[in-house]
């Protein structure tokens, strides 16, 4: 069952040269617009551990209540295969340390989430070795950041376990109770699976989904001793949720009759058809929320 709808900081962040927003700005937009909580993304410009000394979060925290935005999932940023070529170099210690950073400031705002991804493949290493290097570092995270009541969740994004099989398997493979899945619909619809089958699948394990919805928009390059255009990789475009190619009804149901039960945060993480503006980022935003209305209102007509 979905628990309730909150709204990703990364929208207001400016980085994809959007109308950006300060973090306290931002939380203040959330509630305003209607949403249940927010996903915080955990680097600059918003919430950098650097920049969040304790006394700060304790503020934020207040601010956050004083608004009734009762959840709280801190949006980590890893890649635990980054710079295999030099072994010298304690990658994955510094990786980890930071993920527990971030499950000590979800405790501290009052979340119980943290929002992490796997790795890009590397030439430097085999496949199998990324994998487990990958598995590993998820365990020890996880162990970690239980200290904290603190869930690590995987978004199926990088290119390790991006299959929803894949992801599956490496939820299993970690092995802990609270590492779990992130699953998003956006990865399998590009990759052109069973929507349904996939939410299927991973709903058991997952705790959270963030969604965005989108049109592809081909792609091609004029070759000129041929007079004629080759056809490229497709683009997408953000749109509106119920102007995408993205089936989420679909998507929800499938989720929630394989047990889901948590939360769904809304991104605009890429550029929006209609440009960056704070109107059409608000208009963007408040369209989730009556998709999501209208979701429930179906759901509860069909029971």
């Amino acid at each position: 069952m979905i628990q309730g709808s909150i709204l990703h900081s990364v929208s207001y962040s400016g980085s994809w040269g959007q109308h950006a927003l300060k973090i306290d700005e931002f939380v203040d937009k959330a509630a305003d617009l209607g949403y249940d909580g927010v996903m915080l993304m955990a680097k600059r410009p918003h919430l950098s551990v650097l920049d969040w000394p304790s006394r700060r979060r304790r503020d934020l925290r207040v601010r956050l209540e004083s608004h009734g935005l009762s959840t709280v999932c801190i949006a980590g940023y890893t890649n635990f295969t980054a710079d295999l070529e030099h072994g010298d170099i304690p990658h994955r210690e510094i990786q980890v340390r930071h993920v527990v950073e971030l499950a000590e400031m979800a405790q501290d705002l009052g979340g119980n989430l943290v929002r992490v991804f796997t790795g890009y493949e590397h030439p430097a290493a085999a496949s199998h070795a990324q994998w487990k290097l990958v598995a590993d570092a998820l365990r020890e995270c996880a162990r970690r950041a239980a200290d904290f009541g603190v869930t690590i969740g995987v978004q199926n994004h990088h290119d390790v376990a991006c299959g929803f099989e894949s992801l599956d398997d490496l939820i299993l493979e970690v092995d802990e109770p609270n590492c779990r899945a992130m699953f998003d619909a956006w990865a399998p619809a590009l990759h052109g699976v069973d929507l349904a089958a996939a939410a299927a699948r991973l709903a058991p394990r997952t705790v959270h989904t963030t969604v965005a919805n989108y049109q592809i928009r081909p792609r091609y390059k004029y070759v000129p001793t041929l007079v004629n255009y080759e056809e490229q990789t497709p683009s997408v475009q953000a749109v509106p949720m119920d102007e995408g190619f993205i089936d989420y009804a679909t998507f929800f149901a499938a989720l929630e009759a394989g047990g889901f039960d948590g939360t769904v945060a809304y991104e605009m993480c890429s550029p929006l058809r209609g440009g960056g503006s704070e109107a059409n980022l608000d208009t963007y935003a408040r369209k989730f929320l009556e998709f999501m209305s209208c979701r429930r209102a179906q759901s509860t007509n069909r029971t």
